[in-house]
């Protein structure tokens, strides 16, 4: 991420670029990205906050340097006018024009005498007072300060101590470059003096570098160096060249962005090199191969024109090899026997059919207060049975698959890789000749695992997804342990967000109340079932409030359906979208607020207001003209309510804007005649609940 401050500096002469460098061991390389950024901001900020202009922030890392460049960063802060106010001149002065004490006490804190300063005016009257420039101070001095606090606050998860030094950080430091231009800028920071020496890479060139001028750092590090010290070049690079491998063996490279993070965390001088290994493997279900390519050795895998795996990977060498091919073999030794463990606990679990294991879960704990694995198994398969035979699926193959969804979870396989479960699951499944609905469920069951992933397209993979997730929300809610800001160590908002996202997308109409009486019931230790459901419900349907957002709507169209009794997460995002679209109609202010107030004077109501309006009494010409239209309204929007086809129904109300607006300027609702006051309340009521029967709208002029 660069930094940019570049518009106020086109008129400044005395500008050079700022090299700050902490050379240290090999750095986490999952962690790399994040500190050089924070060091980089936080340098930035500290800039900004001293008033000292710059040009571009650009953070540089290797798994052996944390780096910062500034260009054009200006020599001194600006000047400053201060002015300084003191007494009141009436209070300054006497009866003979003599300095009083509060004269004298005000140029003695100035170190002037009363006769130096000045009368100035203000909006509290005259007052005596001193303005003068105060020189800016030279960068140089302020740097030091800035960067000791940008590296004491980096977001070191855990720092540690080296040799007898008192000093911490993530890994053992070993030098420090601070330069402007070509002057060095003195600093002592975690044990080291600030110098313009840099080093190369730690086998191609492990020598000093000395720098002459900021601006050599990369070049001179790239050559004679060999460090490619800008992470942006350097995963452009391996990108590159990962293709180029890939396209001599006609194959398509798999580049996943966190192992291209993590790869480009682990090198300096990145030179892809490609290797095979026995074909014999491919026998293993390529999930696991890749796993164990990606998990131990931080390979990238490649598949044919049918997207199938083939026998190759690519691998990134820190180094640049007279002789490749040794560092070919060593990495093909070293795949060989993680990919032998692979194939060897395939081959030892398919010898158990997963129904065999189901016994096992009754000795894995899910959570201590809700039972085991086993026990949590029982609940999932009640609760997806009844929702496959709610949308026209097989009961019996949806609790087949909760009985086995959670069995992969003590082989072998997914003990040595977690992130298989679900996968190795559908595997054994097919193996031991389970209907596929039932396989392809226990993979779909972890489906959507993020923003904008799949989602199970099966209706026994629907059930199982959404039975098991809202056994864990109503089952850790029961126990007390909601997530907080913080904490969420179940992953319930992805858990709420998953089922969410599942019925909108889907298109499945169920009452989410209805499933969650039913999830919370199987919990024998819960004791107020409806008091849970009320919290596990609240719970998720808050989430759309972040979704409505994401999606460009605001707070108070979520606010205006939050508002309406609504179970069925499918309808709830039906209206989110009409009432979007209808907050952008002409009409739709002035509805919204003759519909606030409307509520605000049903609210103040004493007593029933009547149900239904007498056509008799209505005396004015306005309060008639609205009866028609609502009564019309009601009518042409009903089946249009009952179709969900709530964006045509409230472009029908907007039409309601004129007599509306009618209503108000000539008909007195709280009219001193009963019968009148009544029967015109009875009227406003009916035009609420026209209105409510898709939100609330009277909410779409409030803020949030």
């Amino acid at each position: 991420m660069a930094f940019d401050n570049t518009s106020a500096l086109d008129d400044m002469a005395s500008t050079r670029t700022l090299l700050i460098e902490l050379g240290c061991e090999e750095l986490p390389p999952s962690a790399l990205a994040e500190l050089v950024d924070a060091l980089a901001l936080s340098v930035k900020n500290g800039l900004l906050d001293a008033g000292v202009q710059y040009g571009e922030v650009l953070p540089l890392a290797t798994p052996r340097r944390l780096a910062v460049s500034i260009t054009r960063l200006a020599e001194y802060q600006p000047d400053q006018e201060i002015e300084r106010l003191g007494p009141a001149v009436a209070a300054a002065f006497d009866k003979e024009g003599n300095p009083t004490k509060a004269a004298q006490g005000f140029a003695g804190s100035l170190g002037l005498e009363v006769s130096a300063l000045s009368r100035i005016e203000t909006d509290k009257g005259e007052r005596l007072g001193h303005r003068y420039t105060q020189p800016g101070e030279a960068t140089t001095a302020l740097l030091p300060g800035i960067v000791r606090r940008a590296v004491d606050g980096l977001p070191v998860p855990k720092r540690m101590r080296w040799g007898a030094s008192r000093v911490e950080f993530s890994r053992p430091v070993h030098w420090l470059v601070m330069l402007y231009g070509s002057e060095v800028v003195p600093c002592e920071l975690l044990g080291l003096e600030s110098g313009r020496t840099t080093r190369g890479h730690r086998f191609h060139y492990n020598q000093s570098i000395e720098l002459s001028h900021a601006d050599e750092y990369l070049a001179k590090l790239e050559s004679p160096g060999y460090v490619i010290a800008d992470m942006v070049k350097r995963r452009s690079l391996i990108v590159e060249q990962i293709r180029e491998q890939a396209r001599a063996l006609n194959a398509t490279a798999v580049i996943e962005d966190a192992l291209l993070d993590e790869v480009t965390g682990l090198v300096e001088w990145p030179v892809a090199l490609t290797g095979r290994f026995d074909e014999r493997f491919l026998e293993v279900p390529a999930e696991c191969l890749i796993s164990s390519m990606k998990a131990n050795q931080k390979y990238f895998h490649l598949l044919d024109e049918q997207e199938k795996l083939i026998p190759a990977f690519i691998t990134i060498s820190n180094i640049e090899s007279r002789d490749p091919r040794q560092v070919i073999e060593g990495n093909e030794r070293v795949i060989r026997p993680r990919l032998a463990d692979a194939a060897f606990f395939f081959e030892t679990d398919r010898k158990r059919p997963l129904v065999a294991r189901v016994e096992q879960l009754s000795g894995v704990v899910f959570q201590q207060q809700l039972g085991t694995i086993a026990d949590k198994s029982e609940r999932v398969g009640v609760l997806a049975r009844a929702i496959a035979e709610q949308l026209g699926g097989s009961g019996d193959q949806a609790a087949r698959a909760a009985t086995l969804a959670k069995c992969d979870l003590v082989t072998e396989m997914v003990l040595e890789f977690p992130e298989l479960q679900g996968i190795m699951g559908a595997y054994y499944a097919r193996f031991d000749g389970e209907d596929e609905a039932v396989a392809s469920a226990i993979y779909q069951q972890y489906l959507p695992r993020f923003a904008g992933d799949d989602i199970p397209d099966t209706v026994t993979g629907q059930a199982l997804a959404i039975a098991d997730r809202l056994d864990t929300l109503t089952g850790i809610f029961g126990i007390g342990q909601r997530p907080t800001g913080t904490r969420d160590p179940f992953a319930l908002r992805r858990a709420a967000i998953g089922v969410l996202s599942i019925m909108v997308r889907a298109g499945l109409d169920l009452d989410l109340r209805e499933l969650l009486t039913t999830a919370a019931g199987q919990h024998g230790s819960v004791n107020d079932v409806p008091t849970l459901v009320d919290e596990v419900q609240d719970y998720m349907l808050d989430r759309f409030r972040a979704w409505a957002l994401e999606a460009g709507m605001s707070a108070e169209t979520y606010l205006a359906v939050r508002a309406r009794p609504i179970t069925h997460p499918f309808d709830f995002e039906r209206r989110l979208r009409a009432v979007h679209a209808f907050t952008h109609r002409d009409e739709a202010q002035a509805l919204a607020a003759a519909n606030k107030r409307v509520a605000n004077i049903l609210a103040k109501q004493q007593g029933d207001v009547p149900a239904a309006v007498d056509a008799a009494h209505l005396a004015e010409p306005a309060e008639k003209a609205l009866h028609e239209a609502v009564m019309a309204k009601r009518e042409e929007t009903a089946p249009l309510i009952d179709e969900r086809d709530y964006a045509r129904a409230l472009d029908a109300l907007a039409e309601l804007k004129a007599p509306v607006d009618d209503f108000f300027d000539q008909v007195m609702v709280m009219s001193d005649d009963e019968a009148l006051r009544r029967n015109r309340l009875a009227l406003l009521a009916g035009l609420q609940g026209l209105f409510l029967e898709v939100a609330d709208i009277a909410l779409l002029g409030q803020s949030s």
